[in-house]
């Protein structure tokens, strides 16, 4: 599969009955992907967990691994769409942004899902392992980056045009991405781990949001004006 192609979605003249049955599939797949790894989970482990007793229910919604993998990116990636969507409106209403709000529009809406998904969750680990599996990679990076708000964003950068070197802000990103998503699955999984309570597993998760703003400022500096 060529997972470039985007996922179709569910029929809308789907039954809330298979409706349910995706779903599950794919919050099962989640889980024990990013518990066991990729190689590690077959479409039959998929289908056991979820108490699927069709042998084929799981191909029946996904002609692939890789496409039920790229659903659930995808399915991440619009929640976090929302969230930063509303961020982007309030800076684009303003005009414009310093350095650190707009490194903050692009780490914030990756922890407010987080957050909204509470603890235990899997998507931080099952994410790590999409942004290093080659044939996943680059779709990992569309998701999130080639969505309306990002490039809404991206317009908004306080470094803009030809003041940007090509290959240095690449790089750049490319180093952004992994210790985004790596810190995050670092959390989650010390979460998912321990005994925290909402409020502190909250807590938990906005004290790394400001700690990765700030690290990802001091990043950017190369960027960024004298």
């Amino acid at each position: 599969m060529n997972v470039s192609t985007a996922v179709p979605a569910p029929s809308s003249r789907s039954s809330p009955r298979s409706l349910r049955a995706r779903d599950k599939l794919m919050r099962t797949a989640e889980r024990l992907y990013a518990e066991h790894g990729f190689a590690g989970v077959s479409m039959r482990m998929i289908r056991e967990a979820a108490g699927q007793r069709n042998n084929s229910a799981v191909q029946y919604h996904f002609s692939s691994r890789d496409e039920l993998i790229v659903a659930i990116l995808e399915q991440h990636a619009a929640a976090v769409e929302r969230h930063r969507s509303r961020l982007v409106a309030v800076l684009e209403e303003r005009g414009g942004a310093s350095p650190r709000e707009w490194i903050a529009c692009v780490v914030e809406p990756g922890i407010e899902h987080h957050v909204e998904l509470g603890t235990p969750s899997w998507y931080g680990r099952f994410l790590a392992q999409a942004v290093v599996d080659p044939g996943l990679r680059e779709h990992a990076r569309r998701a999130y980056t080639c969505t309306p708000s990002f490039q809404r964003l991206d317009r908004l950068h306080p470094v803009a045009g030809a003041g940007r070197d090509a290959e240095l802000t690449e790089r750049h990103a490319a180093m952004i991405r992994l210790l985004l998503v790596h810190m995050c699955a670092d959390l989650e999984t010390e979460l998912a781990a321990g005994e925290a309570t909402p409020d502190e597993a909250e807590r938990a998760w906005r004290r790394l949001g400001d700690n990765l703003v700030t690290a990802v400022l001091g990043l950017s500096s190369a960027l960024l004006p004298g």
